[in-house]
């Protein structure tokens, strides 16, 4: 591939919004998390990609046959100390990355998941809805994700992909209990404590 075509490629994908979440660890069904050092925890909601195999600077098209599976996964932030950092100026590391901060479903094959564009990802927190869309609605398709991605780091089997969340996020308080869903595919359910 051409330097001036890899170079668009990576300056299309610098203007995308991404999290980089360094805790994620598939869990079987059931979470617990801890509110530590935080008075403002927040949740998301997310869909899982997990990837068979990697690459660097791939376009969308033979992205897809990097793809393992799915889950679905909650991206949680500490967001009095992302606010504390983004107002000095600092990394946001200890509001996105701290034990458990990224607890993901038992993840299942591609192969034996039938994705479509209204397979609803939804969060419950004590039986309320909080987060609810279908994937026609995100903003990148998972091909455009793992080629904009892969322009900005070498991608490698086993890494977790988390792919955006609906609108929704809120706050959660020690004591709520969480159900997190991907339609038809991985169901996840914590606590915090």
């Amino acid at each position: 591939m051409p330097s001036e075509a890899r170079e668009a490629r990576r300056e299309a994908a610098r203007s995308w919004a991404l999290g980089l979440t360094w805790a994620a660890r598939a869990e079987a069904l059931s979470v617990l998390v801890a509110a530590e050092a935080t008075s403002d925890l927040h949740h998301e909601v997310e869909m899982v990609v997990a990837l068979a195999a990697g690459g660097i600077d791939l376009s969308p098209e033979p992205a897809t046959a990097l793809i393992w599976g799915y889950g679905v996964g909650l991206d949680l932030t500490r967001r009095d100390l992302q606010a504390q950092a983004k107002a000095k100026g600092n990394p946001w590391d200890t509001g996105k990355a701290f034990d458990d901060s990224a607890p993901v479903s038992a993840l299942r094959a591609a192969a034996d998941v039938r994705l479509a564009a209204g397979t609803v990802l939804q969060l419950q927190v004590n039986g309320d809805e909080r987060q609810r869309t279908t994937l026609d609605q995100m903003v990148h398709t998972v091909p455009e994700i793992i080629a904009a991605l892969s322009g900005l780091f070498e991608l490698k089997a086993g890494d977790l992909i988390f792919t955006g969340t609906p609108a929704g996020v809120a706050a959660l308080q020690r004591g709520d209990v969480s159900h997190a869903e991907l339609e038809g595919v991985a169901a996840l359910r914590g606590r915090i404590v």
